[in-house]
């Protein structure tokens, strides 16, 4: 996002206005498993659709195809996945109420390191006779703009997660496992990007509340009775691309810090810290006085998925990260440098 012009920033905060309000449905499968599954949907595929998070998951989408269903634009979608490539068609798709509903759909690929689909990621919207008009927004142009800003980033993510040797079955299960989290994440971002314009009309947004939010989230998800969650951000203006990879960083930070630093204490604190550096940059310091890190265990550490994640982040940021053990428990500290 950095240097983008004014009226390309402006256009993708519009597109990610209507991306908001208009409720756009994403959905996540997996090539790689038997019949090329459904691995995730968001609240707005549930809202649509009427199928349940719990119902879609583990199927592949033609469930969602129905009597009338051209067969034509399923051929399409077909051969662009058999070719591993992007496809975007209008299609009628089925609630679970049996009532037919016209859909626009964008499937696009997201590649591993070895140009081999890791997941296919597919964003749709009902489509209503005005949304079908030449001069609706979200119909063409901004669709797509929602399409290849979420492909990118979820890229980023996914194929970070992939374990370089072979995957087992646990391994792979713990990931999916965590999608929801990780894509949540993300959503967040997106919706503070919409909901605050761009702080300077540059795609530049405030890292503290975004932070706040995700943080909140994280400790309502993974927080427990006995542990006390505090924070203290302030204002800091950043590049859309640092927020995101910022933001998952704190993600996956929290995230170990509730599930792992507590598993034999009943209370505990956590707290987080988002300031602005004297000489220019902004640091954040995630710390706990829980039981600490095992003798001898590094973190991020290259075994597990969320270590690898967060080293891939690390390397699209000019930061430096410390972990530190306490007299009680760990002390993460990011400091990301001025050029924001």
């Amino acid at each position: 996002m950095e240097g983008q012009t004014l009226s390309s920033a402006m256009g993708t905060n519009e597109a990610f206005s209507g991306f908001s309000r208009l409720s756009i449905a994403m959905v996540l499968t997996d090539p790689n498993q038997d019949d090329n599954p459904i691995v995730y949907v968001n609240d707005a595929f549930e809202r649509t659709t009427g199928y349940s998070s719990a119902v879609a998951v583990g199927r592949n989408c033609r469930f969602l195809q129905g009597e009338k269903t051209d067969k034509r634009d399923v051929d399409r979608i077909r051969a662009a996945l058999e070719a591993k490539r992007e496809v975007s068609v209008d299609i009628v798709n089925y609630r679970a109420n049996g009532t037919p509903f016209f859909n626009r759909l964008i499937i696009a690929p997201i590649l591993g390191d070895d140009g081999e689909p890791v997941f296919f990621f597919g964003i749709q919207k009902e489509l209503t006779e005005t949304d079908r008009g030449a001069d609706n927004r979200i119909s063409g142009d901004n669709l797509t703009v929602v399409q290849n800003l979420v492909q990118r980033d979820l890229a980023m993510i996914l194929t970070n997660l992939r374990e370089p040797a072979a995957n087992d079955e646990m391994s792979t299960r713990r990931e999916l496992e965590a999608l929801p989290r990780r894509l949540e994440t993300l959503q967040l971002v997106y919706e503070e990007m919409r909901l605050t314009g761009g702080a300077d009309g540059l795609g530049k947004i405030d890292l503290g509340t975004l932070i706040g939010r995700v943080s909140s989230a994280i400790a309502h998800d993974d927080g427990r009775a006995g542990i006390r969650f505090v924070q203290n951000v302030e204002r800091a203006e950043i590049t859309l691309d640092h927020a995101t990879r910022i933001s998952m960083i704190v993600s996956e930070t929290l995230h170990n810090a509730f599930t792992h630093a507590f598993s034999l204490q009943d209370e505990g604190r956590i707290e987080l810290r988002v300031s602005n550096l004297s000489g220019g940059g902004v640091r954040i310091m995630v710390s706990d006085d829980g039981e600490g890190l095992p003798a001898g265990m590094a973190w991020p550490s290259e075994k597990h998925a969320g270590g690898r994640l967060v080293r891939g982040l690390l390397n699209g940021l000019d930061a430096t990260l410390n972990v530190v053990r306490g007299a009680a428990g760990t002390v993460v500290l990011l400091d990301v440098p001025v050029n924001l």
